[in-house]
């Protein structure tokens, strides 16, 4: 907590510094920066498409779609070193309980499609077969809160599984010489393990409990540029619902424009992947990027709960719909 902060206050200094030194009083076009959680991949499709499509630009952005470094993208998005970033609920909710100013202002993916995967030969069906396997994580006490919760569900004991740090090991990697089992996003990692002809189990954490059906990515900005900008907010979640509902509506030629835009990634996991999450992307909700108050609250109370919040927090504050377009009359 406190290298979060103390990475967060210098990053504020700097951001005083250099905030409106890009602003012209009658600059037509805003320049705006958006910065990923993670490398490029099918989360982040509708950025692509938005920027490769003109979206942005009929809304009057200059976007520009930038890695976090080590910084992190919460981090660079609540000092306002970046405008725009791509986060998560869970981290929202931890940062908010220290008052750190960023706000979810949309839902990349309607549900929860992270769970806890392993080869089929493991045969673990069950967080009851977690019992005397090897968990590979990265090391923070909300996995096991979550394996714990899983397997208390289940009638099992957190303390007959080991847990240990793979650090940067790939997936594939770690359950084939280290671990067990581990935590994937099955749009990228599952996708992939079907490409390689993998058998693999999954156990997905809303099979257990709706509290763990939370919004992972989601679309973040601050406190800041909601108040003094809520118009340039508001065009870039118009022209992000744009790249994503295209991405929704024409998959195979999103997948394209991600590949063209990164072509270092996998063609062929990235046209899969993305064939797989055209349908998760808006799900059930009414329209793509929708939060709705419960999922938020119940995420919280099962974190605070769980011990991993110093204190309860006040869950209006860390998101908003306001800046989704409006639903057009059917």
């Amino acid at each position: 907590m406190k290298k979060w902060l103390l990475s967060l206050i210098v990053l504020l200094v700097l951001a005083g510094c250099s905030q409106k030194n890009n602003s012209a009083p009658d600059q037509q076009v805003e320049k705006i920066s958006v910065v990923l959680d993670w490398t490029p991949n099918t989360n982040h499709t509708g950025l692509y498409v938005a920027q490769a499509k003109g979206y942005f630009e009929a809304h009057g952005l200059d976007a520009e779609i930038i890695m976090p470094g080590e910084a992190g993208a919460d981090q660079l998005v609540a000092s306002g070193k970046a405008d725009f970033g791509v986060g998560y609920q869970e981290g929202i909710t931890e940062a908010r309980v220290q008052d750190v100013p960023i706000v979810s202002i949309g839902a990349v993916i309607q549900h929860n499609t992270s769970g806890f995967a392993s080869l089929a030969d493991r045969n673990i069906k069950t967080p009851k077969d977690f019992e005397g396997k090897t968990y590979g994580g990265w090391g923070a006490p909300l996995e096991k809160a979550v394996l714990a919760s899983l397997m208390s569900a289940d009638d099992a004991d957190i303390e007959k599984l080991d847990i240990l740090s793979m650090g940067d090991t790939d997936f594939f990697t770690a359950v084939n010489r280290d671990v067990d089992f581990a935590w994937i996003y099955y749009a990228w990692t599952g996708v992939e393990a079907e490409l390689r002809g993998e058998d693999i189990n999954m156990i997905y954490l809303t099979d257990y409990t709706d509290k763990l059906d939370y919004y992972t990515p989601v679309l973040t900005t601050n406190e800041q540029k909601i108040k003094q900008n809520p118009e340039i907010v508001k065009a870039f979640m118009a022209a992000v619902t744009e790249g994503y509902e295209f991405a929704i509506a024409h998959p195979d030629e999103a997948a394209e424009i991600l590949i063209e835009a990164e072509p270092d990634l996998d063609a062929e996991l990235v046209k899969k992947s993305q064939a797989w999450l055209a349908s998760k992307y808006q799900d059930d909700a009414s329209r793509w990027g929708e939060q709705k108050l419960e999922v938020w609250q119940n995420y919280a109370d099962w974190m605070f709960e769980k011990g991993l919040l110093e204190k309860e927090i006040d869950v209006t504050k860390a998101f908003t719909n306001d800046f989704l377009p409006e639903q057009e009359d059917k």
